[in-house]
C-alpha cells in the first residue's frame, strides 16, 4: 500500500481522485491548509505527491521546489494549462510526470502506477525527521527550516537527529555522548554542552526559540 497526498483546491476534483485511488488499496490524504503545504507534506511521509499548478498563496511550482529541498518523493503535476511550456516547466521544477484536466481518472490511474513502480524500484524515498516545520534530512545531515537550509556540523546533526528521534522524551546526557564518541574519539563532558548550545544559537537565528529544553539533572527534550 501507497500513501499518496493530493494538494489541489478544486475539493470534488480532490475526491474523485481520492476515491479512485484509494479503490486500488492505497492511503489518500488531501492538503487542507494551503499556507502550511510543506508542513502538511512532512506529516503525511507520503510515497508520491499529486499537485495542480495553480493554486492558493502559492503555485505547484513553488511547493515542488520546496518538497525537492527535502525529499526525492516522485511528484505528479496536474493542470488545465496542459501546454508544452507548462509540462516542460513541470518537468524542470522537479517533476516526474504531468497530468492534463480535465483528469481521465483511469488514465491517471496508470500514470501512477508507473511512477510509483519506477521509483520504488529505485528506493527514492529519503528519511527525514520534522517538529514545528524544521526537517532534518538524514541522508545528507541538512536541516531546512522555512525554506531556508542550515548548516550543522557534524556532532550538532547527531545531537539533533538523536533528540527529535525521541521526541517527546528526555535523552540523558551519556546517551548524547555515546553519540558523539562514535568515532573512538576521547570526548570531555563539557564538549557536549559547546555542542547544544551552539546548536541552539543556530536553531534560535533561523527563528526556532526554545526548540531544545534543557532538564536539570537529567538530559535534554524536544517536545
Amino acid at each position: 500500500m501507497y500513501r499518496i497526498l493530493i494538494i489541489e483546491d478544486d475539493f470534488a476534483l480532490a475526491e474523485a481522485m481520492k476515491k479512485q485511488i484509494e479503490s486500488w488499496g492505497n492511503e489518500v490524504l488531501c492538503v487542507k491548509d494551503f499556507r502550511r503545504v510543506l508542513e502538511e507534506f512532512t506529516a503525511a511521509d507520503p510515497h508520491l505527491v499529486l499537485v495542480d499548478i495553480m493554486l492558493p498563496f502559492f503555485n505547484g511550482y513553488h511547493w515542488c521546489s520546496e518538497i525537492r529541498k527535502i525529499s526525492q518523493v516522485p511528484v505528479v503535476f496536474i493542470s488545465s494549462a496542459a501546454d508544452n511550456m507548462n509540462v516542460i516547466m513541470a518537468m524542470n521544477m522537479g517533476g516526474d510526470d504531468f497530468i492534463p484536466k480535465p483528469v481521465d481518472l483511469d488514465v491517471m490511474t496508470s500514470k501512477l502506477q508507473a511512477v510509483l513502480r519506477r521509483a520504488y524500484d529505485m528506493g527514492a524515498k529519503i528519511p527525514i525527521l520534522e517538529h514545528r516545520g524544521a526537517i532534518l534530512n538524514l541522508n545528507d545531515t541538512s536541516l531546512v527550516y522555512d525554506g531556508a537550509r542550515i548548516e550543522l556540523t557534524k556532532n550538532e546533526f547527531r545531537i539533533l537527529q538523536t533528540l527529535l528521534a525521541n521526541k517527546g522524551k528526555i535523552v540523558s546526557r551519556d546517551t548524547l555522548m555515546t553519540k558523539l564518541w562514535q568515532d573512538d574519539c576521547y570526548v570531555e563532558e563539557n564538549t557536549l554542552t559547546v555542542n547544544v548550545n551552539r546548536l541552539r544559537r543556530k536553531l534560535e537565528q533561523a527563528g526556532l526559540k526554545d526548540f531544545i529544553t534543557t532538564k536539570v539533572g537529567s538530559g535534554y527534550i524536544i517536545e
